[in-house]
């Protein structure tokens, strides 16, 4: 069954992908040359050098060992796959057995990730890791959580006290070594894979990021039990969630097809209003046209 492609832009922020629970869940950036899980590598993923993955369920991790052949079969230099620590190894080996497999281990830059420790993608970008509440496995006593992740830009402004100096004054102070500028950062995007609520809402990167990609399994009023043991989001959540953010944008991802999208939109507008629910958007509300269900395939893109 082929997934739906959805497009979402808001401002110079465009996210191409798709997500629905327990099937895929991929979301690219490419103007940032990034993206958020990996799915089962969908061609949209190919053209981005980096990609940041929050945990090592199938849905959002396995195309990994598709993406760096791909990467190679087309002549692009090897991405970077960005991973919690404790997966790092599996990856590695998965990787040798798929070249036992194929005949060829393609070249891949693993990197391991830690929360609150900043990946730098380039001079005005950064991604800053952080923890969700979405315990994934145990690994011997260690129990694995999934991980999040801002895409923030970073500016360096003028100090104010500096504004009225002339071009070559300026370089006379930087010659000193004084300080004129600070560094100011801007959260773009905020990906939170799959998780329950969690004080991670209440990070500064994430609560006022432009764009907030937010879970939300769940909707039917019979399931929050399920969403509970899970640790994932019910719509009904939302309630608590929502007045802790300043999103511009909050964009809900991981939706089940067992709902349709116009059935979670009314539900939405049941539980937090109409003029509340204009701020928020379900991902595959937004799918691209030209994509028809197969027949028989249930329509969670309308």
């Amino acid at each position: 069954m082929a997934a739906p492609l959805a497009e979402f832009v808001h401002g110079n922020i465009r996210l191409l992908g798709s997500s629905l629970a327990g099937e895929e869940t991929y979301i690219v950036a490419p103007e940032l040359n990034l993206a958020f899980d990996i799915g089962r590598a969908q061609r949209e993923t190919l053209g981005v050098d980096h990609i940041l993955l929050s945990h090592g369920h199938m849905d959002h991790a396995a195309g990994i060992a598709y993406y760096f052949s791909q990467r190679m079969f087309i002549d692009n230099q090897p991405g970077h796959l960005y991973a919690p620590a404790p997966l790092v190894g599996a990856i590695q080996r998965l990787l040798r057995i798929w070249a036992d497999i194929d005949g060829h281990e393609p070249p891949a830059n693993i990197h391991s990730v830690e929360p609150g420790v900043d990946i730098p993608l380039r001079r005005d970008l950064i991604v800053r890791p952080f923890e969700v509440n979405h315990p994934c496995r145990r690994r011997e006593r260690e129990l694995i959580r999934a991980l999040g992740y801002t895409a923030i830009e970073v500016r360096h402004k003028l100090i104010e006290e500096y504004h009225n100096l002339t071009g070559p004054q300026l370089v006379e102070l930087k010659k000193q070594g004084v300080q004129i500028t600070r560094r100011v950062e801007i959260p773009l995007v905020a990906y939170c894979g799959d998780t329950a609520a969690g004080s991670f809402l209440d990070l500064d990167h994430v609560r006022n990021s432009k764009i907030l990609l937010l879970e939300c399994t769940f909707v039917e009023s019979d399931h929050r039990a399920r969403a509970r043991a899970g640790h994932h989001i019910h719509i009904q959540d939302l309630h608590e969630i929502i007045p802790r953010l300043n999103n511009e944008k909050i964009v809900l991802i991981h939706l089940s097809r067992r709902t349709a999208l116009s059935a979670a939109r009314k539900l939405l507008e049941r539980e937090l209003g109409s003029d509340l629910s204009e701020r928020i958007t379900f991902f595959m509300e937004h799918r691209r046209r030209g994509r028809r269900p197969r027949p028989g395939e249930p329509d969670n893109g309308e």
